[in-house]
């Protein structure tokens, strides 16, 4: 029984761990990622039914969200039904967090609530993918999955969740922004499509043993290969503050601005490299602030 209104809630991302062309169950290659959850930045999104027929969002340049709330009206609503939607993030836009993919899923899960309805995660994803032509895998809340982006495809399901890290973010170019579906797919070399094979391999054994040191190095090895897409100012200053301060490894928002540099949550460590890697990226003038997944 519909409701008089509807909430939805969805979580950012901080870029990715891996992020590249990977072999589906045919062998077919395809473009995939494995999304690095952010539950500190989350969109949450109100759907509320009026007389109109169709679907008006506030701001009105989430036309992506606006494009998910209607169609999920169309496909679960028994009667036509119009209403306005409502979105509050705190997720920076055009940094690659993430930030409209959770805006479409807030949507639809908001319509859902109004709508009373619990349906599959494969139907939340058709959807999503529709509204905004890709979508990222913090979809899957429960497990971490390498999943093809444009193609709504999960290429693994992975067993565990990915293990819990200690970030250190930093904004790599603050002046700039960027729009995932504007950013040309990368054109990966024969060479690079193979590395990607054995990474996949590596990132398989890190999250079902919870080994954050060899995810620090599939997140490293993916960030330099897609840097020629996409470089960032300075990467290499922030990697070498990386490894002058234990981290396990630099991590990267593929098609966006962000870097970070990744950190064992259970490592006594930590705690006080954390604190050294903050000042020494303090010193070279970039801001940072820190994340627990």
């Amino acid at each position: 029984m519909a409701k008089k209104r509807g909430t939805g809630k969805a979580i950012a991302h901080h870029g990715e761990l891996l992020q590249g062309v990977f072999e589906d169950a045919g062998g077919q290659l395809l473009r995939g990622l494995v999304s690095l959850p952010c539950p500190a930045l989350t969109s949450i999104a109100t759907f509320a039914p009026n007389e109109r027929d169709e679907v008006t969002v506030s701001p009105t340049f989430c036309e992506k969200a606006r494009r998910a709330a209607s169609q999920s009206l169309v496909t679960f609503a028994r009667v036509r039904t119009g209403g306005h939607l409502r979105l509050v993030t705190n997720i920076p836009i055009g940094r690659g967090m993430g930030s409209s993919t959770a805006d479409v899923l807030a949507s639809i899960h908001a319509v859902l609530d109004y709508l009373g309805i619990v349906t599959t995660t494969e139907s939340i994803m058709r959807i999503a993918v529709d509204a905004e032509t890709a979508c990222d895998s913090t979809l899957f809340k429960q497990q971490a999955v390498l999943f093809a982006q444009r193609d709504g495809i999960v290429l693994e399901a992975f067993r565990k969740p990915i293990p819990s890290l200690n970030i250190v973010s930093v904004d790599m170019a603050p002046a700039s922004t960027v729009s995932t579906l504007e950013f040309q797919p990368a054109q990966y070399e024969p060479g690079e499509v193979e590395i990607f094979r054995p990474l996949r391999s590596l990132l398989r054994r890190a999250i079902d043993t919870g080994d954050v040191l060899s995810l620090g190095r599939v997140a490293t090895a993916s960030a330099w290969i897609n840097e020629r897409f996409l470089p960032k100012p300075r990467l290499r200053e922030l990697q070498a503050i990386a490894m002058r301060y234990g981290a396990s490894g630099l991590q990267v928002a593929h098609s966006g601005t962000i870097a970070g540099l990744l950190f064992d949550p259970v490592d006594a460590r930590t705690p006080e490299n954390m604190d050294l890697a903050i000042r020494a990226i303090d010193a070279l003038g970039l801001s940072q602030r820190t994340f627990l997944t």
